[in-house]
């Protein structure tokens, strides 16, 4: 199912199993690389190398979304658009929600960027993305949201970074307590609590879908390397469906 708000670009989201009987929600923010005909001809100036790093999208996150939503029997949300392109998992008042510079490479249709395109893109993007999952979000009153998102193994300049995979979460810890637990006891993983990165990032995906309307939620970052062919997708996928269904069952939820 693809939701189509403007036929030029294309649908700002993709919908996997509307239908679906499981009261998960699996979201990937930035599922694509892609840069929609409206914004500069399909180009932001970058090269493809560029564009395949891990600056415009989560590599591999994507396919590990499919597989777990389907592991879970439940619906997923995907966006189409580059994070380049505008960021859905930021607010709309954030400063980096179109980034100029992002991990040492200047991304030049965005260095000029005005308000007023800025505003567009949030009109034809970032606003039916939300306008969807909200939708998906709001189909059951016991819906439990799970984030899907990946991590480079190391920033330019900075230490690698040595977890297989990260937990995030804000004030509202109810599912990510259990999943931690559970994952710790999987020996030969580095599991990090709030790690590369905080949870807390006011107006981002699960604030506004899961901690202001008091929804379940967790968000995954997985170490992009683990998951960058099919193979580890499905792996990871299938890896994560079970614990996580297990610590929703811990949670009492």
């Amino acid at each position: 199912m693809t939701l189509r708000e403007h036929d030029d670009d294309g649908p700002a989201a993709e919908v996997l199993g509307a239908g679906r009987a499981g009261r998960w929600l699996v979201t990937c923010d930035h599922a694509a690389n892609r840069v929609p005909p409206s914004v500069g001809g399909g180009s932001l100036g970058l090269s493809e190398g560029e564009m395949g790093r891990h600056i415009a999208w989560d590599i591999g996150a994507a396919g590990v979304a499919r597989r777990l939503a389907e592991r879970l029997g439940s619906p997923a949300i995907l966006s189409t658009f580059s994070r380049l392109v505008i960021d859905p998992n930021r607010g709309e008042d954030d400063p980096t929600l179109v980034m100029r510079l992002y991990d040492g490479t200047i991304v030049p249709g965005n260095r000029r960027i005005d308000a007023a395109e800025i505003a567009r893109r949030l009109d034809r993007f970032y606003r039916p993305y939300h306008a969807a999952l909200g939708r998906l979000a709001a189909a059951r009153p016991d819906r439990v949201l799970c984030a899907v998102h990946s991590f480079t193994p190391r920033l330019v300049g900075r230490a690698p970074r040595p977890w297989h995979l990260g937990v995030l979460y804000a004030a509202d810890d109810r599912l990510a307590r259990p999943l931690l637990d559970r994952l710790r006891r999987e020996t030969d993983l580095c599991v990090g609590d709030n790690q590369p990165y905080s949870g807390h990032l006011p107006g981002d995906s699960m604030d506004r879908h899961g901690l202001v309307p008091g929804r379940p939620h967790v968000l995954i970052e997985v170490r992009h390397d683990l998951i960058a062919a099919p193979a580890g997708q499905r792996a990871w996928a299938d890896r994560l469906a079970p614990i996580l269904a297990a610590a929703l069952d811990d949670a009492g939820l």
